[in-house]
């Protein structure tokens, strides 16, 4: 099985949007696409907070996002 190594991180609560997909600040996912896809939908409380996916070994961010709370 493959160790988490990228993690879905924001300064703010992150508030995930897919109903059976709960995103949790610090969520730590072994595949990239998944992290990325997962952090793509999550939005922050309060709205204007960034969300990103970190490549834990390198500590690169991956993904970025300024949250909203518009219709995704």
């Amino acid at each position: 099985m493959n160790r988490p190594v990228y993690r879905i991180e924001s300064a703010h609560r992150i508030v995930a949007t897919l109903p059976q997909a709960p995103v949790h600040n610090g969520e730590v996912l072994a595949d990239r696409g998944l992290a990325v896809s997962l952090a793509a939908k999550c939005r922050t409380d309060p709205p204007g907070g960034v969300v990103r996916v970190i490549h834990v070994p390198s500590g690169e961010v991956v993904f970025s996002k300024t949250s909203e709370w518009g219709r995704l």
